[in-house]
């Protein structure tokens, strides 16, 4: 493979993202509220967009071990509910509900694409070991501005588990300092760990 490869790759992936996002945005908008940007998945889908302009692999290690285990987790839900034709986790049911468009549902494919890319982007970039310190700092605020500015329930990242779960033994604040610790103790820095070694 010749340097221009890799360089026309990055120019055509960077167009192609920064096009769906420029169709995404105003589409979300109208369906779902400006709250629904607040989403992880969706967070990861800019940082994306800005790593590829930038080149940057902070924002890309940021998005790896910080976003990429919950889409993961929403690929398998995903499949397993197009095989089998039946409910796993539940986070990508509204996929196969008739009351959204084809259209606006096809949009969230983006869930598989930007792990490829992610990972592509890593193995050329490498990790930059920053990236646990700044994840978790956003992961903060996005989590706390979930929790404040969000419908409980749309339980937009999970904040609001105890309410649309009925989890009466739980108290409300108490799970959200679940999230705020337990996120970056048991996702962010083992995925942080691993990658500092191998890359």
């Amino acid at each position: 493979m010749t340097l221009m490869e890799p360089i026309s790759l990055l120019f055509t992936t960077k167009i192609l993202v920064t096009l769906f996002v420029a169709v995404l945005v105003p589409v979300y908008w109208k369906h779902y509220g400006p709250q629904n940007f607040l989403w992880l998945s969706d967070i990861g889908l800019f940082l994306t967009c800005l790593a590829l302009w930038f080149q940057s692999p902070l924002l890309v290690s940021m998005a790896i071990i910080g976003i990429l285990p919950f889409e993961v987790m929403w690929v398998i839900d995903f499949c397993y509910q197009l095989l089998r034709g039946s409910k796993w986790l539940g986070v990508s049911d509204y996929m196969f509900d008739s009351h959204y468009s084809a259209f606006l549902r096809g949009l969230s494919l983006f869930h598989i694409v930007m792990p490829v890319i992610w990972i592509v982007c890593l193995i050329y970039w490498g990790y930059d070991v920053r990236a646990f310190y700044y994840q978790t700092a956003l992961f903060w605020v996005v989590i706390i501005l979930t929790y404040l500015l969000t419908d409980p329930k749309e339980n937009i990242n999970w904040v609001f588990m105890p309410q649309t779960q009925g989890w009466r033994w739980l108290l409300p604040q108490f799970w959200l300092a679940i999230l705020l610790i337990g996120s970056p103790l048991f996702l962010f820095w083992p995925l942080h760990s691993l990658l500092k070694t191998s890359f």
